[in-house]
């Protein structure tokens, strides 16, 4: 039997390989997946089941990516409580928002491939996004070469084959890459990353507005969600779009790509950025 150092965002786990008449012990390497609880001032607000790694650009991704705040100065990270039930993260935000928040209060009991659970309305489920403003171009060259870094930049994925992931591409800058065994969670992740060093809202805008993102799974209307409230005008999904995402992009002003693979892509929504 081999043995595996655990390692951030992995953990381990035995199996019985079987491979034609042959069966043989041994230990694999798995992502982890645990509950997340987000509080805000002391109250607990979502559960999310999400990989325990990048925990400050979570609870600011998330934050920022479900609007309940409007800026990444107003969210103040406070603590992260572990314990054998899961990880809790603790925030605070501005009384006023508080008392938003506590008035469209959600309680999620997030799965990881489910971004809207325990919504109770369907005027909740489908809320206005904002609109995105930007002039950027972007190639299809660019594009390719993105979604080219966010497969690089995929490490749990390469040693599990069970992550998502979601990345930021802007010119003559690393690509920002986050993984999460919930593709939600890894936009949220990617948003937290940009938004720590860009403390006011317009700081944190002209930036993303200038780039693009570029995620693993397929395009839903929940990312497309996430992407309008971080000022992302560009989205890029290696898998398809659903009817949904591509209204909320029109609505939004987002350009919509989907199935962008090798070179190869399709454009769906303000078509003229892709230039």
């Amino acid at each position: 039997m081999s043995s595996i150092e655990p390692s951030r965002g992995l953990s381990t786990a035995h199996t019985q390989r079987i491979r034609e008449d042959r069966r043989e012990e041994d230990l694999d390497r798995v992502i982890e997946e645990t509950p997340i609880a987000l509080v805000y001032n002391g109250v607990p607000f979502a559960v999310m089941m999400a990989t325990p790694c990048d925990l400050q650009d979570f609870a600011l991704g998330f934050a920022l990516a479900e609007g309940i705040v409007e800026s990444p100065s107003e969210f103040e990270w406070v603590d992260v409580l572990r314990s054998d039930r899961g990880v809790t993260l603790q925030g605070l935000i501005p009384a006023a928002r508080f008392k938003a928040l506590q008035t469209r209060r959600r309680s999620l009991a997030g799965r990881s491939g489910c971004g809207l659970c325990g919504v109770e309305a369907l005027e909740d489920a489908v809320r206005p996004l904002p609109r995105v403003q930007s002039a950027t171009r972007i190639s299809p060259d660019a594009i390719a070469a993105g979604v080219r870094a966010l497969a690089r930049g995929q490490s749990l994925n390469s040693v599990t084959g069970g992550a998502h992931a979601a990345a930021f591409i802007a010119s003559g800058e690393p690509a920002i890459v986050r993984e999460d065994v919930g593709r939600h969670n890894a936009l949220d992740k990617v948003i937290g990353a940009l938004a720590s060093t860009r403390q006011s809202r317009d700081a944190l805008f002209a930036h993303t507005s200038t780039g693009f993102a570029a995620i693993t799974s397929r395009a839903s209307w929940e990312m497309l969600h996430k992407a309008a409230h971080a000022g992302i005008a560009v989205v890029t999904a290696i898998s398809a779009p659903t009817s949904l995402a591509i209204e909320a992009a029109d609505a939004a002003g987002i350009t919509l790509v989907a199935f962008a693979r090798d070179e190869s892509m399709n454009v769906y929504t303000h078509t003229e950025r892709v230039t």
